[in-house]
């Protein structure tokens, strides 16, 4: 991948900034999986419904809607180091923000804290899901970024036990709603001074210059003149994040709620199944990495897709550990998914790369609209019936393994 080549001849390793990366990759899916466990907190806290506390997952991948597209123009003019920085930069300032809110006690507020918080990690993951891409050949970019969101998965697993231990522990114990609010100070200033050492490390790091997207000019698309938007695997792989991340949350919002439903009969239990769910990613992740190394990333994605078809089939007809197993497994199934739609959807695109990630990114926002739809579907369906959605989910990530990801040639 000649136009991809980072900018250091002397040193062929690329093994350091993939570490790097992969750290960066951590971070966001922890701050991602953390905030989902704050729905319950925020449930208790200002004594809302179900519904409105869902709103904190919605603003979180409403940040995707908003600023994928602006994060892949940054990349365009600064590079993707310096992006980076400027998202972790970001993220201090919506972690600090849960201060005032917490201290005002004020739900519209803490929805902005972690909007803005979202901003930067939407910034920071359009950028190095595409970077870790590049640092290296185009043939194994699938597998380098299924291994760097092995890590995500790891960050995502750790993020409910962070939330038992120093956010939900004492909920119950707290007499006040100004003292349950004020809980989440600590947990953030402690994000927030973690953000601020990393992005300065990061600043002083050598990484490896991408300059095909910065030397970009209209004049010089090699893609023909074409929009961003006529690359048909582009928008299509778009698609496929927006199933998958919609899917993904809604699994792992249900699970405890399902366990109890189907016979666990402890809550504590039934929420280890979110983390078995997360480790399955991770697990997932790590050996579809060097299953890459001899099959296709398309056909593992296809492969996947009808084992969670069969999943989500079995776990509508069955009841109990069997029915809960499926559910669970659906780790399995998702693990390699986002990072495989992610380096399929933007190959080829040369010096359209960060475009190309930016539009894919906007996918992200299904975490705002399928769970919230699967929800409605629980409540009036049945959980068991509602598995129909993440059935119509995973039939399309099929779709997009089996044709879907194949470069358009032509123009539209």
């Amino acid at each position: 991948m000649a136009s991809h080549s980072a900018e250091n001849a002397g040193s062929p390793s690329y093994t350091g900034p993939f570490i790097i990366v992969a750290a960066l990759f951590g971070i966001f899916g922890f701050l991602t999986s953390l905030n989902n466990q704050l729905v319950t907190k925020l449930k208790e806290t200002f004594q809302l419904g179900y519904g409105q506390a869902m709103l904190a997952t919605a603003a979180w991948f409403l940040a995707y809607l908003v600023f994928s597209v602006p994060s892949g123009k940054l990349i365009e003019m600064v590079g993707y180091k310096k992006t980076m920085v400027i998202s972790l930069f970001i993220m201090v300032l919506g972690a600090l923000a849960f201060i005032p809110a917490a201290n005002s006690v004020s739900f519209p507020l803490t929805l902005g804290a972690i909007f803005l918080l979202a901003t930067g990690v939407c910034a920071l993951q359009t950028s190095a899901n595409p970077y870790a891409a590049i640092l290296g050949p185009e043939s194994s970019a699938a597998l380098r970024v299924n291994l760097a969101q092995a890590f995500n998965s790891g960050a995502s697993a750790l993020a409910p036990v962070v939330a038992t231990t120093f956010i939900l522990a004492n909920a119950n114990k707290m007499g006040t709603t100004t003292e349950q609010a004020h809980m989440l100070v600590t947990p953030y200033i402690v994000i927030a001074a973690s953000l601020l050492v990393l992005g300065f490390v990061v600043m002083g790091l050598h990484l490896p210059a991408v300059t095909s997207t910065r030397d970009f000019r209209p004049g010089d698309d090699v893609a023909g003149g074409r929009s961003i938007w006529s690359h048909s695997h582009v928008v299509l792989g778009m698609l496929g994040i927006f199933f998958y991340v919609g899917e993904e949350i809604a699994l792992a919002a249900i699970g405890v709620r399902f366990g109890v439903e189907q016979g666990i009969s402890s809550v504590k239990i039934a929420g280890l199944l979110v983390t078995i769910y997360y480790l399955l990613i991770m697990v997932g992740r790590f050996a579809g990495s060097a299953l890459m190394t001899r099959i296709r990333p398309e056909k593992l994605l296809v492969g996947l897709g009808i084992f969670g078809i069969l999943l989500m089939a079995l776990g509508m007809m069955t009841s109990g550990t069997l029915a809960v197993s499926c559910l669970v497994l659906c780790g399995l199934a998702n693990s390699i998914m986002y990072p495989t739609i992610f380096a399929l959807g933007i190959a080829e695109l040369g010096p359209l790369t960060s475009k190309g990630s930016g539009v894919i990114t906007i996918g992200n926002v299904g975490g705002a609209a399928i769970p919230p739809l699967f929800g409605l579907m629980a409540d009036h369906m049945g959980i068991q019936h509602a598995f129909i959605l993440p059935i119509i989910c995973y039939v399309f990530i099929t779709y997009y393994g089996l044709s879907g990801y194949k470069p358009s040639r032509d123009a539209a």
